[in-house]
């Protein structure tokens, strides 16, 4: 559990889940220009959610696509929800 908080402990991985959960699966720089960040930045915060276990790469063709893993979508919902408290 440790690893997987730790995982979602910066505004841009959170960012990064939740576009992920709108999607079918974002290459590095659809993520990127979406957040308007640094390719470097974004990089390594994907590399840092997939050791947490909530991202995944998967390949196709020439592009790597990240999709959430089932603890992905986990958080992806436990962090949707703070959103809607009022």
């Amino acid at each position: 559990m440790e690893r997987h908080l730790r995982g979602v402990s910066n505004h841009y991985r959170i960012e990064i889940l939740l576009l992920l959960a709108d999607s079918k699966g974002m290459t590095l720089e659809d993520i990127f220009i979406k957040l308007r960040a640094n390719q470097k930045t974004i990089s390594e915060h994907t590399r840092r959610l997939q050791l947490a276990g909530l991202v995944n790469k998967r390949y196709n063709g020439r592009f790597v696509e990240h999709i959430l893993t089932p603890y992905g979508e986990f958080f992806t919902k436990f962090l949707k929800s703070f959103q809607n408290i009022k």
